[in-house]
């Protein structure tokens, strides 16, 4: 008991609080400017947003892979509900249709986590993430999350209202600094202050901001009343399309669960076992299913833990679990929400951007365990350079497809993710690449 009250164990979840909010907090600002919700809306999804992020971590480190791993709104789910918000309009659909469907096919999409989670099957579907997919699949992760919190450091707005936004030099200059700060003070810094890297360059970034920029008016806007009921997106509807499209988009998300997992096995130094699978995969698909029911972006563990874990060497579970009930209270008490809100997004996209070049690193572990022969060179690279050339093709270049695929041929991280499944579990991909093998 004693150690509940010992201070760097709070120093610790301070941290952990701030990685929650940074990593959380766009999300429900992005889809709500998206489906042009009213102000009430994008509060309520603020709100339930903390609370159930919060929540999520602290059951899946009492219960579920029992690691201090951050539960949170996948990206790769936020990237594809954003491009159907994009391309929506191109095909005569409402938003608040779009909105139903993906409500419904988040659902759907939970339930059957769910099932896999319960049944075992995670099993059985982790070796189809082999060594090349999760090479794959770590690198353009790290790639498509490090452009988002490029933009923030920028000053380029989150808002997809804007229609000709332009790059803040005074912020990018701000940001640029505090990047350096964050790594110097964590590869040059005594051990007992780099571990908290993080948490003071923040604390710096911000100081300075108020100091010079307070003006830009930056910071998210939390005033006013939440709205209140389910299905915040639009009420629920079926669309073929979009619930085919958002259950694909759930199986390609059950690679963030392997990827965070495997990642962390070093660090925790030990293998993740069958029954940490189960109910990891059982624990996620029950909030994806609350997540659809509020509309939500769906849950999964983030791998950018991987980079925080590293940078911090902060692995107790007791500073995960106070940091993440510390965000719960910021979503039940809107005051203390509206504080935090008035954080600067460029401070903390630097901050950011710091721990997720860290995904470099899984990266690379991955590539290294692959024989780069002719063959497995080609394995690699064609699910790689493919999914980062879709990554920056405008939305408009795939409306000649058909609606039904659009959501999905339009994301490169998906793209490249499928791409690298079929090559390494195709057994004409195996057959060539033992012959090729056993030639050298």
């Amino acid at each position: 008991m004693r150690e509940w009250i010992e201070i760097k164990h709070w120093t610790a979840a301070l941290q952990w609080l701030f990685f929650l909010f940074t990593n959380t907090v766009v999300i429900p600002i992005t889809i709500g400017s998206a489906f042009g919700l009213e102000q009430g809306k994008i509060i309520a999804l603020l709100q339930l947003s903390f609370i159930f992020t919060g929540l999520a971590c602290i059951v899946q480190a009492l219960f579920g892979h029992r690691r201090s791993i951050m539960e949170g709104q996948s990206g790769l789910w936020w990237g594809v509900i954003l491009s159907m918000c994009y391309i929506a309009p191109a095909q005569g659909m409402s938003l608040s249709v779009l909105g139903g469907s993906i409500s419904a096919g988040i659902v759907l999409s939970g339930f059957i986590t769910v099932l896999i989670g319960a049944s075992g099957l995670s099993t059985f579907i982790s070796k189809w993430f082999n060594a090349g997919v999760m090479a794959v699949f770590t690198f353009l992760l790290a790639v498509r999350l490090n452009t988002i919190f490029l933009k923030g450091m920028l000053g380029i707005p989150f808002s997809t209202e804007i229609v000709s936004p332009q790059i803040d030099v005074p912020i990018f200059l701000l940001s640029c600094a505090i990047v350096l700060f964050a790594i110097l003070l964590s590869v040059k810094g005594h051990a007992k202050i780099s571990q908290y890297s993080l948490l003071v360059s923040i604390i710096a970034g911000w100081a300075v901001y108020e100091l010079f920029f307070s003006a830009a008016g930056e910071s998210v806007s939390m005033d006013g009343q939440a709205a209140s009921g389910m299905f915040l997106l639009g009420d629920i509807s079926f669309d073929a399309g979009i619930i085919i499209t958002a259950v694909v988009a759930g199986m390609l998300n059950l690679s963030n669960t392997f990827g965070a997992l495997k990642g962390t096995d070093s660090i925790y130094q030990g293998k993740t076992e069958k029954r940490e699978y189960r109910r990891s995969f059982t624990i996620s698909g029950v909030f994806t299913m609350i997540s659809g029911l509020f509309g939500m972006v769906p849950y999964a563990p983030y791998v950018s833990s991987i980079g925080f874990l590293n940078q911090t060497r902060i692995i107790e579970r007791l500073p995960f679990i106070l940091g993440s009930a510390l965000f719960m209270i910021m979503g039940a008490i809107p005051a203390i929400g509206q504080l935090m809100a008035k954080m600067p997004l460029s401070v903390g996209s630097a901050a950011l951007f710091v721990t997720y070049m860290r995904l470099l690193q899984p990266a690379l572990h991955y590539f290294e365990q692959i024989e780069m022969t002719q063959a497995n060179l080609y394995r690699v690279a064609v699910p790689l350079f493919i999914g980062i050339i879709f990554l920056f093709l405008p939305t408009e270049y795939f409306l000649s497809f058909p609606s039904v695929i659009r959501p999905l041929i339009s994301n490169g991280l998906l793209i490249g993710i499928f791409l690298s499944l079929v090559i390494e579990n195709s057994r004409f991909m195996k057959r060539r690449i033992k012959e090729t093998n056993a030639i050298n």
